[in-house]
């Protein structure tokens, strides 16, 4: 019986804790609302902190002061303005910790839930205390809370009320007092579980529309046969590295390369075995653009693009010489290539430098018009040209 009572219970629990989202999309709710609560705790302690402010400064100034209020006021007014400023502070961290956001939000409800039963119990006993627990309750709505945590606050807040106010109040104040206690906590307790519910569902529709978003987006930018990035995108991120370079980069380079008689290479051997060629160099230059940092496009139906910044000139040949290298490395054969067994590249790489009134067109001319030299000196080979550069040629031993 007593294993069927502990099911039930965590059964409740877990049904409360996940919705009807499931524990995954509840995960991913809770951890993007995490970074957005941090902002609302700042806002929540800047207005504790403003309300408490006046409310320890009046009783200093009335006929008849009383210090302790004024003192009590005002601790409550510095502890938020510390939690404010402690929360600025690990806004800043890249990797805030979740246990550091309980933490926060639990010292911000204490100080909330002391500053409200001493407001409405103990300086004054007349007051009804469920009107600052209604206040207290309707205040987790500030954050996006597991609601496991959300009814643990608000049944300590509840108990910690009903304690008070029968210590504090006499029977036939606090009776009454008791009874709102309990109705506001019971009510409360329903609009912020339906509240916080619906926070969580529009939060995971917001999150599969932008996982959607992104999907079609890189559908849009992506070549399907390689995974490179296709001609519509380079020639936006071609247009944006003119403008967009490091004080550090002297050099804009750009790199436009032809597989050396790809149309025979087809002919031989089939355009299916064609597209198994396209996606082993796809996967070389995925490589090359992860180890060097370079952007890497595929712009035609086997040409293919490069561009990256340079701050010394020299340190472009090591880039198409690893390139070519590796190109090399993947020994796919090709018996009908006229220039070596297995399948090549022709480079041609225009440098130009950074800060100079340059128009994207005329550079991938200029690359173009480079790859054209090194397809008539007799492919397998990188021409380099640019601004005030002599051109001049690379290839690699047999």
């Amino acid at each position: 019986m007593l294993a069927g009572i502990r099911k039930f219970f965590l059964n409740l629990i877990y049904s409360w804790r996940f919705y009807t989202f499931g524990r995954e999309q509840y995960q991913e709710c809770m951890s993007n609302a995490f970074a957005n609560n941090l902002q609302s705790l700042r806002q929540g302690n800047l207005l504790v902190a403003i309300f408490a402010v006046p409310c320890g400064l009046i009783p200093i100034f009335s006929e008849n002061g009383n210090y302790i209020d004024a003192l009590l006021y005002l601790a409550a007014a510095v502890i938020a303005l510390i939690l404010y400023f402690f929360t600025n502070y690990v806004m800043q961290q890249i990797n805030v910790n979740n246990h550091r956001i309980y933490l926060l939000i639990s010292l911000f409800y204490a100080n909330l839930m002391l500053f409200g039963i001493y407001f409405s119990i103990w300086a004054d006993p007349s007051k009804p205390a469920s009107l600052v627990l209604c206040f207290f309750i309707f205040s987790l709505l500030l954050y996006i809370n597991p609601p496991q945590f959300n009814l643990l606050l608000t049944l300590t807040a509840i108990a910690v009320f009903i304690v008070s106010t029968i210590i504090v109040k006499e029977y036939n104040i606090w009776i009454y007092d008791v009874i709102y206690v309990i109705i506001a906590g019971s009510l409360g307790l329903f609009f912020t579980w339906h509240i916080s519910k619906l926070r969580l569902g529009l939060e995971l529709s917001a999150n599969e529309l932008e996982d959607e978003r992104n999907k079609y987006v890189d559908q849009s930018i992506t070549d399907e046969l390689t995974q490179l990035r296709n001609r519509r995108d380079f020639m936006h991120t071609f247009q944006r590295y003119l403008s967009n370079y490091r004080t550090s980069d002297d050099w804009l380079c750009i790199a436009l390369a032809d597989i050396d008689f790809f149309k025979f290479y087809n002919d031989n051997y089939g355009h299916p075995q064609g597209d198994v060629c396209l996606r082993a160099i796809g996967d070389a230059l995925n490589w090359l653009r992860d180890d060097l940092g370079v952007y890497v496009a595929r712009v035609g139906g086997e040409e293919f693009a490069v561009i990256w910044f340079e701050k010394d000139s020299s340190h472009v040949d090591k880039v198409i010489n690893q390139w070519m290298e590796t190109i090399k490395n993947l020994k796919i054969p090709h018996e009908k290539s006229k220039v070596s067994d297995f399948v090549t590249m022709s480079i041609g790489v225009y440098k130009a430098r950074c800060g100079l009134n340059h128009d994207s067109q005329v550079l991938y001319d200029l690359a173009d018009k480079a790859l054209y030299a090194a397809k008539g000196g007799g492919r397998n080979c990188a021409i380099i040209t640019g601004d005030d550069i002599k051109q001049y040629k690379i290839t690699l031993p047999n």
